[in-house]
């Protein structure tokens, strides 16, 4: 069956990065989705090494050699020979007809393939598409739980990756709808909005500790003997172990991990201003609305002055006190500016009048020039005369 996955690797780019290096960005097309996955040439090497490992056999195409006296960086010739190179490594294993390396754990982490575009919809023993639903659906309502049999720890990089990707799903529904909260003029549509927020950031902040946890085995994955060679060789390990991640790969997980909760923290924050903020407001209309029965008719209710769409987004997240202290702090800073620009006009003046100064003293200097330089041509026409008369 011809596979249900596209690859190409379309262009390159180089690392904002001191020293920069090439990044290949790989371009994926499934059935229902398309992605770009950036490598560099080192995790090519790896992902080279694992599957070989994993597979016990070479890939179909061979690996582009390494250049060692030449740099991809600043040789536009050798990066596309190696683009192309690279793409047609990567297509003979999608194209080849053993599938042995399409299934291996290795070949899905290194191009972050969810479990049923590589699978081709077979279940093998329990290990097809359905099996792997249910494995993240335990991670996630169960986050806590160890391994071992029926334990819903994450050991298996696929699930890790699929249970990211449901991860990164509930933060972009947080965000929708604290969105739409923003937007809302009921108070009963902003506080659904909240609620629903709410309930995605608790679903996301369950799954990063379960990701967390289950980096964690990643990394500590059995070491496994790499083949038996001759000469001791035998006795050689493998960091990677049964999970099949190298350092490289685990440290790129840990870093989506750090970002991702970066994110849930930050959406948390803004929730919580936006509660507080509405509870202030809550506070100031039920004031007005007492002030207004009990005989204020005549006196039209004073507004908050504060309308959420019309605001900066300095103030969008703070509350009536913070509002105070940001004005307290802008008035500060402000005078401080004009201390400054006090400080400068000062300099600005001193300045011009030394410049004044000089300007007199040198033109006290010209003038004695002037006198010197009359009393010079007085003696000069006498001298003519006298040598007229001489001669």
């Amino acid at each position: 069956m011809a596979p249900t996955l596209e690859i190409s690797i379309p262009n390159t780019s180089i690392s904002p990065t001191s020293p920069p290096y090439t990044l290949y960005n790989i371009t994926l097309r499934l059935p229902l989705r398309s992605f770009t996955v950036s490598k560099r040439y080192s995790d090519f090497t790896t992902f080279h090494t694992t599957l070989t490992n994993q597979t016990n056999a070479p890939p179909p195409a061979p690996l582009p050699s390494k250049s060692w006296f030449s740099n991809t960086v600043k040789n536009a010739s050798l990066r596309e020979d190696r683009r192309i190179a690279l793409e047609t490594y990567l297509r003979a294993i999608n194209d080849a007809d053993d599938s042995r390396w399409r299934n291996s754990p290795a070949w899905r982490a290194f191009l972050n393939l969810p479990t049923a575009a590589t699978t081709g919809g077979k279940n093998n023993g329990g290990t097809g598409p359905s099996m792997t639903s249910a494995r993240l659906h335990a991670a996630i309502t169960e986050p806590g739980s160890s391994g071992g049999a029926g334990g819903a720890a994450i050991t298996d990089p696929t699930l890790w990756l699929d249970c990211y990707r449901d991860m990164k799903g509930h933060l972009h529904d947080a965000r929708l709808h604290l969105t739409r909260r923003d937007q809302e003029t009921t108070p009963q549509k902003q506080h659904e909005s909240s609620a629903r927020a709410k309930s995605s950031l608790v679903r996301a902040g369950s799954l990063i500790v379960a990701l967390e946890e289950g980096l964690k085995n990643l990394g500590d994955g059995p070491e496994g003997p790499v083949g038996g060679g001759d000469g001791g060789k035998a006795g050689r390990k493998v960091a990677m172990g049964g999970s099949g991640l190298g350092e490289g790969e685990l440290r790129r997980r840990k870093d989506l991990l750090i970002n991702a909760r970066k994110e849930r923290d930050g959406l948390e924050d803004l929730l919580n201003a936006m509660a507080a903020k509405s509870r202030v407001d809550h506070a100031v209309a039920s004031i007005q609305d007492k002030e207004a029965l009990v005989g204020s008719a005549g006196k039209k209710p004073a507004r908050s002055g504060r309308v959420l769409g019309k605001e900066t987004e300095r103030t969008r997240e703070l509350d009536n006190n913070g509002v105070l202290q940001l004005q307290k702090q802008t008035m500060k800073e402000q005078d401080l500016d004009i201390e400054e620009l006090r400080k400068i006009v000062n300099r600005q003046k001193e300045l011009g009048i030394s410049i004044n100064a000089e300007l007199e003293y040198q033109n006290e200097l010209l003038k004695l020039a002037d006198e010197d330089a009359d009393r010079l041509q007085g003696k000069i026409d006498i001298g003519k005369k006298r040598i007229g008369k001489i001669s």
